[in-house]
């Protein structure tokens, strides 16, 4: 039987937490407005749990399971995705593997059997190893002279030097190159398994029928095993700047400083705060006065990144090799004045108005709510999160700024890698 718990009624989407009879736990949002079904998955566990001297492993392991899988070769498998319309996708970061599945109601026992089979039975042929590595290594080999590449590889060397972020996820083209089938049957046995993944599923589908369907594809995965620890980590060297020596007209900057994770109570403020600095497009204060004042770049931002086990306040930038001391000039004042004087009222509410406002546009379709619940399930803030949520953002007061502001800004330092050739840095 599946057990289901309803949430609030004010969400955009009414979500309900099912469990089914081999104790999948999935959320659940049934709606028959299309025959569609959308599935998003997050395993725990990713590219931070590569061996340390083969980096890319995660990632190559998520680009083999539509490779092949069961009595499926990859010719085969992509042939029975296609004939019946199924979409089926995989994807690895820092801290988890996942993927999605979308199919139409018709086509469901097909498509979930398809994602069985690719999670429990890949079959990582020899050829399709071998074609992925060419791909990705092809693919690394013509980064490696892009400017902003360069810049955000060396800004995570330098940042957390010595810590499973600092590794590149998609590798190099020498570890890649020495990854072998065994890497990657070990980092798949490793991670997908049941009890280490949170599940959401949107579209016209019974609450009974799905938790067939669950058990099936996740009720019979292997009993997880503890990952490896990743410890506490924190952005190091701010304060400091370094050049990537590039010979170009033009240098790309990416910048860092303290962060707040979304599973900290204190995210909220933070996240309306980075709105205001430099999230919020054209309004943000950094696109106001790095680009429309003075012309200094096409383009700026900040966003806030939440790791497991780190999280930091990430931006970007790019200006001529002459005026880039004048722009991160610009970037540290406006930090300042953000937590010496905090924003104006007005300009508080309007960011407040604006994420309030806007929030709703992430639920247009089922494949969105689908990964937008998977994410919350991930980071473990309820599932009344959504119905919460515009009430926290509505929340924030001065105060609540003034206080992320001094724990993200703090004494004003930065951590900064410019890729060109800056005059004065």
């Amino acid at each position: 039987m599946t057990a289901s718990v309803e949430t609030m009624s004010s969400s955009p989407t009414t979500v309900k937490a099912l469990t089914s009879a081999k104790g999948v736990e999935a959320w659940h949002v049934e709606s028959d407005v299309v025959p569609l079904i959308a599935v998003s998955f997050i395993f725990e566990g990713g590219s931070a749990h590569d061996p340390a001297d083969k980096p890319g492993v995660a990632q190559m392991l998520a680009r083999l399971l539509d490779e092949g899988a069961g009595e499926y070769d990859s010719d085969a498998f992509q042939e029975r995705l296609a004939a019946h319309a199924i979409e089926l996708s995989f994807n690895a970061g820092n801290d988890a593997l996942g993927g999605s599945l979308k199919t139409l109601v018709k086509h469901a026992d097909e498509a979930f059997e398809l994602l069985r089979v690719a999670l429990a039975e890949p079959r990582f042929d020899q050829d399709s190893i071998e074609r992925v590595r060419a791909q990705t290594i092809a693919g690394l080999k013509y980064q490696q002279n892009d400017p902003g590449v360069m810049a955000t590889r060396r800004f995570f060397e330098e940042g957390f030097a010595g810590h499973p972020y600092g590794r590149p996820t998609s590798g190099t083209p020498e570890s890649v190159a020495a990854i072998t089938r065994d890497d990657l049957i070990a980092m798949h046995r490793s991670i997908i398994a049941r009890g280490r993944v949170k599940v959401a599923v949107v579209g016209a589908i019974s609450g009974d029928n799905l938790s067939v369907l669950l058990d099936k594809v996740f009720g019979s995965l292997p009993d997880a095993k503890p990952l490896g620890i990743i410890e506490p980590a924190s952005l190091q060297k701010l304060g400091s700047r370094i050049v990537v020596d590039l010979d170009v007209p033009q240098s790309v900057i990416r910048f860092g400083m303290n962060g707040i994770a979304w599973r900290d109570p204190g995210f909220i403020p933070a996240y309306v705060l980075n709105h205001i600095l430099g999230g919020g497009a054209f309004t943000s204060r950094l696109f106001q006065e790095v680009r429309e004042k003075r012309g200094l770049a096409y383009s700026v931002g900040t966003s806030l990144v939440s790791y497991r086990s780190a999280s930091m306040t990430w931006g970007y930038t790019a200006t001529k090799n002459e005026r880039v001391v004048e722009a991160l000039d610009v970037i540290a004042d406006e930090m300042a004045k953000l937590t010496s004087e905090g924003p104006s009222d007005e300009e508080l509410q309007k960011a407040k108005d604006y994420l309030i406002g806007s929030y709703a546009l992430g639920f247009d379709t089922s494949t969105k709510i689908a990964h937008t619940l998977a994410q919350i399930a991930f980071e473990g803030l309820g599932i009344d999160y959504i119905a919460r949520r515009n009430g926290l953002v509505g929340a924030v007061t001065q105060a609540d700024i003034r206080r992320a502001a001094e724990r993200i800004f703090g004494d004003g330092r930065m951590f900064t890698v410019i890729a060109g050739r800056p005059t004065g840095v």
